[in-house]
């Protein structure tokens, strides 16, 4: 019988080649390689979705002109510092961030506040200088910047003399590289105005509103130099073309309705007076409608709503409308000093106390309720207290001080003698601004009656 053979159960494997052996051991380490690689991301996985195109810094300049032209200063200075994060050897657009930086500076409502803010300006505008030095847009910016910063209220007299001295110098710089520059015209037309040269300043200013007609800033200070002139209703009208270009900014109403309450308070009658008062109203109406389409928290219309009804004799509705604007921002401490003041024109001289403390010593969040209110806030109808620091003694806030210590004094009797305080607050206005003659009658009033309460006038 033929049987196959038989098939071994064993048999030799054969061997492995080293060059394939090798292959693997490459093929492996190369493996770990690309993972470690992936994992400190120095090598990007595949089919990662496209990276987003940077945006370029004419595009974020693009998006703040639309905003500020929109009345969003904050948010068109936030898009201008994007910009110049992008580029930052752009000096055009440092030089509009610092025009967009001083105009917000309108809308604050403290001293400090409003100082960083056009420090801020200013360190734009030195930038945008210093990038194009032969720039005659870039140094016609920078004299704006420098003439708003001149406020004495700010920096004090001796430093505003200096700042607006530079800011002339830029600005006759500005007219050097570019006479028919119609910014450098305006705004050496306005510091023509701060240094009094009245003549000049409106030579200027009629220049530049030959030039261009197109122009809100020409507009704007054309409006500051009549107003400074007495010119009110032609001012008034000057702020309304600036309005017609640019419709959109609020401090804008706002001038124009000082203008109207300023017209008002001149009138000789009241029934003069009241339709000046109600056109004051409507453009400050008008500016705080303005905020709340734009979702703008801005308590300044508030304050000039509350300011005209004061001027009116009106101090319920001012009182609330100033509420209304600590309610936007109820940490503010001038504006507690603001209420203190209308609560002390109502004869509410109790109410004015802790309202004029809060603005003067700051308060916890409870004490700013009763500050507003009298009482404990309610947060059913948004009422919200906040922790305010005080305000120092200033040219903006003196009047808080005296008017706080004659209350004090007034208030005082030989079983509530609050004149220890009243002196101590009396003292620190008499010591700064005793040479005001005012100021100085209003001092000398309280020390009286406290002496009379057999109290010393110096603590």
């Amino acid at each position: 019988m033929n049987l196959p053979p038989r098939r071994r159960l064993f048999s030799r494997q054969e061997a492995v080649s080293p060059y394939r052996l090798a292959f693997y051991i490459f093929l492996i380490l190369g493996l770990l390689w690309l993972l470690r690689q992936v994992e400190s991301e120095q090598v990007k996985p595949l089919f990662l979705p496209t990276p987003t195109p940077t945006r370029s810094a004419l595009s974020y300049a693009l998006e703040g002109d639309a905003l500020f032209v929109a009345g969003k200063l904050d948010a068109a200075i936030a898009a201008y510092q994007q910009a110049v994060q992008v580029d930052p050897n752009d000096a055009q657009v440092w030089a509009k961030l610092a025009r967009i930086q001083t105009y917000s500076s309108a809308l604050l409502t403290t001293d400090p506040e409003r100082l960083k803010r056009l420090q801020e300006a200013q360190a734009s505008a030195d930038k945008a200088v210093e990038l194009a030095p032969d720039d005659s847009n870039a140094h016609a910016i920078r004299a704006f910047v420098l003439d708003w910063h001149a406020n004495p209220s700010l920096v004090g007299e001796k430093k505003a003399q200096e700042l607006l001295a530079e800011a002339e110098q830029e600005a006759v710089r500005a007219l050097q590289l570019d006479n028919q520059n119609t910014l450098a015209l305006a705004f050496y037309a306005e510091i023509l105005v701060d240094q009094q040269k009245w003549v000049q300043a409106e030579q200027y200013i009629r220049q530049a509103v030959e030039q261009d007609p197109g122009l809100m800033d020409v507009h704007r200070v054309y409006a500051y130099v009549l107003e400074t002139l007495g010119q009110y209703n032609q001012a008034i009208t000057e702020y309304d073309q600036a309005i017609a270009i640019t419709p959109n900014l609020t401090f804008l109403y706002l001038r124009a309705g000082a203008n109207y309450r300023r017209l008002a308070f001149g009138s000789p009658s009241a029934e003069q007076a009241e339709p000046l008062y109600t056109r004051s109203l409507e453009y400050f109406d008008k500016a705080a409608r303005l905020n709340e389409q734009l979702g703008i928290q801005d308590p300044v219309p508030y304050m000039s709503i509350a300011k005209t009804y004061s001027q009116m004799g009106e101090y319920f509705i001012a009182g609330r409308n100033m509420q209304k604007a600590i309610e936007i921002n109820p940490s503010n401490a001038d504006l507690y000093g603001q209420l203190g003041i209308i609560f002390f024109k109502s004869r509410n001289y109790e109410g004015s106390i802790p309202a004029f403390r809060c603005a003067i010593y700051g308060c916890t969040a409870e004490e700013s309720c009763q500050a507003r209110y009298g009482r404990e806030c309610d947060p059913a109808f948004g009422e919200i207290g906040a922790e305010v620091q005080g305000l120092a003694l200033s040219d903006s806030t003196v009047v808080y001080y005296y008017t706080y210590g004659s209350v004090l004094a007034a208030l005082s009797r030989p079983r509530d003698n609050q004149c220890a305080e009243a002196m101590t607050i009396l003292s620190q206005v008499k010591q700064a601004y005793g040479s005001d003659p005012d100021i100085a009658g209003i001092v000398r009033a309280g020390e009286q009656i406290c002496q009379s309460l057999g109290t010393q006038t110096t603590p």
